[in-house]
Formats: structure tokens, sequence, C-alpha cells
């Protein structure tokens, strides 16, 4: 009995080797013990709601240890900082004026606070490795361990300080309420980053759950699961690692097809988190908004950031480009907001000049689409091209995404120098069929995640509509199916999200 009880204890305990992600079998456990006592408190408010703020706050201990105290003291600094704005807002009601500096202080303190936590464990020793360099010391880095999620759930809770300080949303009158929004498991860890004027009038409301929510919800987890555990996975440990590890190694065409490769294992590896982390969602009766739409149809790098992790780009947009000035100051200040806003998000995604020099590149390259569009073509916002334009555009947008993710993959510029140098002076075509059927499998699920993603929006539809009309027994049959298939083909452990660094 002892050893049985130890058992349990040790799978329930956090392990730094093998954190908790949506695709591993513990959380298809944990998460089906969980949905019955949801359904058991489906109609109380208070309890349901504490009952899924322990679980998220549990959820979070498996895939990053005692660091949930960390996500506790975020939570609340926020909260208190935002109810100590909208009360002096309450009280100079009449004259804003009044009190002003008071909550201009508060938002600074919850600036350094926030940003402050996410400097020192996401860039401390990247910014100190970078001084040493400069001033021409030995640089020791500091034995610093990055919290899974904490980019998102600080980019999270920030955006609701903000929003109260702008006296665009009301304050939560609950704590347990804000702690519910900040920790809610789905989005916990790897977004997407929902915003409280989206969530929160969602918590109080009576939970309905409806045939179309459970459809869709079900369609999505399926979804992702296969993007993540099947494609992601299986293209990434059985080719695409492999040639970007050691890219001299292989030919040209290799090299091409290793960075299509690397295209979808992104995409699928962050798409299908969202997947899940929206089916999850919608299962419990809570819509989030959509994160990513089909990104490798864009006609413009504008465009794709319309589509690629939307609630990051949206954020970023929202509280710094617009910030900043936005475009209401001319073409060339529009230029050179895009330009850092840009750097800036290339530096939210890791601490190393590679994401930097990625984030530079769209800045460029969204600053060099808006002269060319609105200066010289004196197109409107709201321009759509058609025909050869549109096609020319989704190709252009297409290989320039494929060159970025060099860069973006390639920690050490030698890495992206070599695998250019390879695809330029090296090709080889003659390569190309040897290459595409001894890795059949890779390539066949390549193929198949490109087709999907040109599927029509309509198909999802008519699917989820047909999904409505199943019962219970047809979802669980389906869930069991794709399980099934996922054991067929893992080649090793479980792999952590890519995102997960970020």
């Amino acid at each position: 009995m002892d050893t049985i009880f130890q058992n349990i204890l040790n799978l329930l305990s956090y392990h730094a080797d093998s954190p908790i992600i949506f695709s591993s079998g513990l959380f298809l456990v944990l998460f089906t013990a969980f949905s019955l006592f949801y359904y058991l408190l489906r109609n109380t408010f208070t309890p349901r709601i504490l009952f899924v703020a322990l679980f998220s706050y549990y959820f979070y201990y498996k895939s990053t240890g005692f660091y949930f105290l960390l996500l506790a003291f975020v939570t609340l600094s926020d909260y208190l900082i935002a109810k100590a704005i909208h009360r002096s807002r309450e009280r100079n009601a009449d004259d804003l004026d009044e009190g002003r500096t008071f909550r201009k202080a508060m938002l600074v303190l919850s600036l350094v606070l926030d940003l402050g936590l996410l400097g020192f464990y996401k860039y401390a020793n990247f910014f100190g490795a970078n001084l040493a360099l400069i001033v021409g010391t030995n640089f020791q880095p500091y034995d610093i361990f990055l919290p899974v999620g904490i980019s998102f759930f600080i980019f999270q809770s920030l955006s609701y300080t903000i929003d109260v300080y702008r006296g665009d949303l009301r304050t939560m009158d609950s704590l347990l309420d804000y702690v519910f929004y900040v920790s809610f498991f789905p989005q916990l860890v790897a977004g997407p980053i929902v915003r409280a004027r989206v969530f929160a009038p969602q918590i109080r409301k009576p939970l309905l759950i409806t045939n179309r929510m459970i459809a869709m919800g079900v369609y999505l987890i399926i979804i992702g699961l296969f993007k993540k555990a099947v494609i992601s996975d299986y293209i990434s440990l059985n080719f695409v690692d492999r040639v970007f590890d050691n890219p001299l190694r292989y030919t040209g065409v290799e090299n091409l097809l290793a960075l299509l490769g690397y295209a979808m294992q992104i995409y699928c590896d962050f798409s299908g988190y969202s997947d899940m982390a929206i089916g999850i969602a919608l299962l419990l009766g809570f819509h989030f908004p959509t994160n990513f739409h089909a990104p490798f149809k864009a006609v413009s790098v504008a465009d794709f950031w319309n589509r690629w992790h939307i609630s990051l780009s949206t954020w970023i947009r929202d509280y710094v480009y617009i910030p900043l000035g936005g475009s209401r100051r001319g073409t060339a200040r529009t230029c050179i907001n895009l330009f850092f806003t840009m750097c800036l998000c290339g530096l939210w995604h890791g601490a190393n000049w590679n994401f930097v020099a990625w984030g530079a590149l769209f800045g460029l390259a969204l600053a060099v689409h808006r002269i060319f569009s609105r200066v010289i073509l004196k197109h409107d916002r709201h321009y759509q091209s058609r025909g050869w334009k549109r096609f020319f555009g989704v190709l252009s947008t297409f290989l320039f995404v494929l060159l970025s993710f060099i860069v973006f993959r390639n920690a050490q510029l030698q890495g992206s120098v070599d695998m250019l140098n390879q695809m330029f002076t090296k090709f080889h075509p003659e390569v190309f069929l040897q290459c595409i059927t001894g890795y059949a499998w890779v390539f066949a699920l390549i193929a198949f995640g490109f087709i999907s993603h040109w599927m029509p929006d309509k198909w999802e539809s008519r699917l989820v509509a047909y999904l409505s009309k199943c019962n219970l027994m047809v979802y669980v049959v389906m869930l069991t199916a794709v399980i099934f298939i996922i054991c067929q083909v893992k080649t090793s452990d479980v792999q952590p999200f890519i995102y997960f660094q970020f």
C-alpha cells in the first residue's frame, strides 16, 4: 500500500524533466477527473471558480514547480494596483486631472514589477553577457530557471492594469475572479493572451455549453493533438532537427526541404497548442479568440501578422506600437515605430540576438510594405488584391517568412550562413526524389499539413455542424482513435511545445 501511495505521489509531483503538457497521457487522465468534478459544480459560481483556480495552480505547479508562487505574486500585485487606480479614478470622476500623478505612479509600479520579473528571469544572462562583452570582462551566467509561460501570464496581467489605467475597463470586484482569469489553465503556459475585457464578462455568467461548443471543442482538441504529437513532433525528430543541427552534411535541396518542414513544424506546434487551449476552454463553457488563421495564406507581411499568433500581435500593437504613435505621425515615424516594435517582438521570443534579428527583418519588411502600398501604390487599409497579384503576394510573403525562419531557428549566425550557402552553392536537385522517398512519412505529413492549411473555412464549419449531431460515445471513440495514432507514431518521450521557451 505504501508503495502504491508513493508511486501516486511521485506521479502527481513536479518533475523538471517531464513537465505536464496537453499532449501527455497524465494530463488526459487529470482532465478526465477534473471534468467530472467540474460537471458536478456546473450550477454553482464561487465553488466552481475556486475549483478551476486551484486546478490551474496545480497544473502550473506540474509545469514549472514552485514558481507558481511567482504567478500568485504577479496576480495579487496587479489586482491591488488596478484597484488603487480605479478608486482614484472614481474619487476624481469630476476632474480626472486630480490624482493623475498617483495613477501614473501606480501604473509605473505595475510595469516595474511585471517587466522587472520578466527581465530578471528571461533576460538577465542575455544582458549580462552582452554588457560584459562591451566592457571586456568575463561573464559567468547566473543559474536562473525560466518559469514556463512567464511571458504570457505577465502580458495578460499587465494588459489588465493598463486597460484599467486608461479607463477602458472596470476592475474585477473579486480577487478570486482575477485569480481565475490570470491562471485559467488552458491558456496559462503558452497563450493565447486573453484580454480581461473579453474574458471577465464570462466568469460569472451561468454556465452554458451548447452541442456546437462541445463539437467545436472536441474537433479543436483532436486537430491540436494531431498537429502537435503527429505532425510537429514526427517531422522534427525524424528530419528537420537533423538538418538544422548540421546543415553542411546535407545538400541544398535537403536544407530547403528542412526549412519547409520547420515552417510546418512551428506552425503545427504552436497552433496545435492554441487549438487545444481554445477547445478545452469551449468544453468548460468559455470562448477564446482565434489565435491562428491560416498564416501561410497571407498576401503580405502585414497580413501575416493579422493571422499568426494574433493574440500577441494585437497585444504588441495596442500596448507598444500605438503608444509610440502608431501611424498617426507621418510615414517616416510610422516606419520607425514598426521597426522598433518588431525588434521588441523578436526579443520577446527569446533572449538571443537571432530573435532580435528576426524581428528586425520583419520590421524592415513591414516598413517597406507600408511605403510601397500606401505611398507608391496609394492603397488604403481595406485594399484586397485579386488574381495574379494575390498569387504573387502570397508566394512572395511565404518565401520571406521561410527565409526569416532560418534566422529564427538558428541561434548562431553561422548556422544561418551555412544553410544559405548550401542552398545557393550546393543545391544538387538530383537528390530530390531520393530524399522524398527516403523520408516518405515525413514529407507525407508535411504535404498533409500544407494541404489541410489551404482547406476552405466552410469545410471546417460543415464538419463541426455534423459533429454537433453526434453523442458522447462518438467523441470518445474519436479521441481514442487519435490517441492510438499518436502512440503508433511516437518515437520518443513527449516533446515540449516550442513556445514554452518564450
